[in-house]
């Protein structure tokens, strides 16, 4: 015990000396060891000790910093599809809402004629809404078809409605049968539009495309979605377009190259001038609206580009029933008016679309607070808030022109303002024709 005490002791008197020489390296030229020793250490420790407690707090806020950047870039893919149906739904109650509104106020059903008035703004774009329903995508060939004869043999049925079911009940019927078969066939041609081209696949097909260019924050990818979106829109005017004349393979060809070139054009310039003129951080968040000033431009020209051969050929012209009133003969000036004013309703388009849900996110409080709060929510708001100003602004912007417009007879040619009506002899003093979506 007494060895061990020694040792012990002697390990003590070696500790302590080895202080001595430390404390003595450290002190200052002039002063002894043992003087103010304690004032040194009482700098060096507590600054040393910061320092080691300032690293770990440095890399932690850095951490943080960086998980929520990543999470406010992050898709929640899941999230973003949810919100994708629920605004396919939201826009399918709206449809629902509309036809059950107004079924008790059918008028009686003409094949030629309209089930809402066209003359107002509310009845074009009640007739648009329900031509938008997406449910109309679930109806099969088959019943698109039985539509169809159903609307052929509307005479007979109107004359002999099945037992139990009243007549306007029939007039419904027969309303509801049209717009499945308007909706899938073209009625220039009577072939089936492909489901992604028609107008109610717009928003189910369409409006994904629209989310993917507008949460776009590079180049490549914006020009990736904006060559998507505009090869979907050129194919849409192209199914949807006057058929009455007909356009060559070549020039439809050259109509999208010029239709495809332009809109890439127009979104990798707006691209590059942000990226070159601001500083990374904030030419990422001006790229989310690069996407409207594009969309217009490029829409706007897609769809002249396309169109535009309808000026050269022209279209026929009908009198109020529907019936051509000169067979062979075309309109360039109808053509003309139609393709312009479809051409100005797709640019109106891209206000609703584009430029809605971002005003919306910046100025409803509730969702400006959500989205503060939930920064990965941001895609999945956004898609939902975009789809929907798709599914209600894509009906309004068409409603803007009639799809049947009316030209003044002393406005078309010459070989069409001597025409007279064949049941009164009078003179024609208006023709239709359709513009086309």
């Amino acid at each position: 015990m007494s060895v061990s005490f020694r040792a012990s002791s002697v390990a003590v008197r070696r500790i302590n000396a080895g202080a001595s020489r430390v404390l003595s390296r450290r002190a200052p030229s002039g002063s002894s060891p043992g003087s103010s020793s304690s004032s040194p250490r009482r700098l060096s420790y507590p600054l040393r000790s910061h320092s080691t407690a300032a690293q770990p707090a440095a890399k932690e806020t850095a951490s943080s910093s960086a998980a929520e950047a990543q999470q406010a870039d992050a898709v929640p893919v899941g999230k973003s599809l949810l919100a994708m149906s629920a605004a396919v739904l939201t826009v399918s109650a709206g449809a629902a809402v509309v036809e059950s509104a107004t079924s008790s106020s059918c008028p009686p059903f003409d094949p030629r004629g309209q089930r809402f008035d066209q003359s107002t703004f509310a009845g074009r774009f009640s007739r648009m809404f329900l031509a938008c329903d997406p449910r109309l995508l679930f109806y099969t060939e088959d019943e698109i078809r039985r539509s169809k004869e159903m609307v052929s043999n509307s005479e007979a049925l109107l004359a002999n409605p099945p037992e139990g079911v009243t007549v306007q009940e029939m007039n419904r019927s027969l309303w509801e049968a049209h717009r499945i078969a308007s909706a899938a066939l073209h009625p220039d041609t009577g072939d089936t539009i492909p489901h992604p081209f028609r107008m109610s696949g717009y928003v189910p097909f369409n409006g994904p495309v629209c989310v993917a260019m507008v949460a776009s924050t590079s180049t490549p990818a914006l020009l990736f979605w904006s060559w998507v979106n505009q090869s979907q829109n050129a194919l849409v005017n192209y199914f949807n377009r006057n058929a009455s004349a007909e356009m060559s393979n070549e020039t439809l060809i050259k109509s999208y190259a010029a239709a495809v070139g332009s809109a890439l054009t127009v979104a990798f310039g707006l691209a590059t001038f942000i990226q070159k003129r601001y500083d990374p951080a904030r030419a990422k968040a001006l790229m989310r609206y690069v996407a409207f000033p594009s969309a217009v431009v490029a829409s706007s020209l897609n769809c002249y580009i396309v169109r535009s051969p309808e000026i050269d050929t022209g279209v026929p012209l009908v009198d109020d029933k529907g019936n051509d009133v000169l067979p062979g003969t075309t309109s360039k000036e109808a053509a003309k008016r139609g393709v312009h004013s479809t051409t100005a309703s797709r640019a109106i388009l891209q206000a609703p679309v584009y430029f809605l849900p971002p005003v919306l996110l910046g100025a409803v409080p509730v969702l400006r607070n959500y989205v503060a709060r939930h920064p990965a929510m941001t895609v999945p708001v956004t898609t939902y808030l975009l789809l929907v100003s798709f599914g209600f602004g894509l009906p309004s912007t068409v409603a803007i022109f009639p799809q049947m417009s009316e030209i003044k007879a002393d406005e078309a040619e010459e070989e069409f303002r001597a025409l007279r009506e064949k049941e009164t002899g009078r003179p024609y003093e208006k023709f239709w024709y359709n513009k086309g979506l």
